[in-house]
């Protein structure tokens, strides 16, 4: 058998979007057992024609893998969620298709706590505001521009999903002197005594008693649009609100809307529904709009939180050795589905 047979008989390892070549990472990993493709694609429609014969599907977060597409794989094994969401696949169309879906639950913890915490500082300290309109020479050269401005220790920060993330927060917030709560249905009792931070029963608890929301849950049925008007509306008046999660959590004309009333102080926005959002968007006009309150009080990123070059790293790495297993005939972690 030549060369060009083995090649040809490797298992296909397909990468949908987002990481492009060079594949470094993963031929350094996979590349004695698998061919690895990048498709670099920005949609599922483009997928059509360039996966059925994929042994091994990655996908990042820059599209989903509905129904249709995983009932046109051939000879599929494994999807791999090159991240901590997994709510762009349909788990239970691989389900029934005998594939296991799985994620990378632990690459970016701390740097997507830490875009959490240091997006909650530039706006509850005002650095944000004062830079923005002593940019455009918008008012005077002094700190009355923001005021008041409240000391963060012993101020109420809530997280809504106390796990990786989400307790990486929560050490943090308490670094700086917060008093830290949580709600989360889905742990078991005694995480509070484990951290030293406290349990409240109800969202709309967490949300009476903070002056930062923080959202920390995954997206799904149960959290689609769970923090919208009515729930913001609960919270303290000049309060901020910070989802570096999933885009789908948060209704963003709401946050708008209480930007706008003055009942909210601010908000930072590492997601959205809509990723890149239509620029008519009434949110990005507001937020680009220098007369808008918006402008000034709402920080928008592109879906960033996740990002440092050790953490993508550790995305692409981990991605790589969990389908190695597979291939090798081992179970996968972290199986979804």
């Amino acid at each position: 058998m030549t060369g060009m047979d083995r090649t040809a008989m490797k298992p296909k390892v397909i990468i949908t979007d987002f990481i492009q070549e060079p594949l470094t990472y993963e031929r350094e990993i996979l590349g004695d057992v698998a061919d690895v493709i990048a498709l670099d694609a920005q949609r599922e429609p483009e997928l059509i024609g360039k996966v059925e014969e994929a042994d091994v599907v990655v996908l990042y977060h820059l599209l989903s893998i509905g129904r249709e597409t995983i009932q046109r794989l051939r000879k599929c094994r494994f999807i791999v969620r090159g991240g901590v969401g997994f709510d762009n696949v349909d788990r239970v169309a691989a389900r029934e298709r005998g594939i296991d879906v799985a994620n990378v639950p632990d690459y970016g913890t701390e740097d997507v706590a830490d875009t959490a915490i240091t997006m909650m500082m530039t706006l509850t300290r005002g650095v944000h505001v004062l830079n923005s309109r002593l940019r455009r020479t918008e008012g005077p050269w002094h700190y009355s521009q923001v005021a008041p401005i409240w000391r963060l220790r012993d101020r109420t920060f809530g997280i809504i999903g106390i796990g990786r993330i989400g307790t990486a927060a929560a050490l943090r917030a308490k670094a700086l002197g917060m008093n830290v709560i949580f709600h989360d249905p889905h742990v078991p009792q005694g995480i509070d005594k484990a951290l030293g931070i406290r349990s409240v029963e109800t969202l709309e608890d967490l949300m009476t008693q903070s002056h930062v929301v923080s959202v920390h849950c995954p997206l799904n049925d149960e959290t689609r649009m769970l923090i919208n008007a009515k729930m913001l509306a609960l919270m303290k008046p000049g309060g901020f609100l910070i989802n570096t999660a999933r885009g789908g959590i948060v209704d963003p004309h709401a946050v708008l809307d209480a930007i706008t009333s003055g009942h909210l102080a601010g908000a930072g926005l590492d997601v959205l529904p809509l990723e890149p959002p239509d620029e008519n968007d009434r949110l990005m006009v507001a937020w680009r709009d220098p007369e808008h309150p918006a402008h000034d009080r709402l920080i928008i990123n592109p879906h960033a939180a996740f990002y440092t070059e050790e953490g993508l790293a550790d995305m692409r790495i981990k991605s790589s050795r969990n389908v190695r297993r597979v291939l090798l005939g081992e179970k996968p972690w972290n199986v979804v589905n």
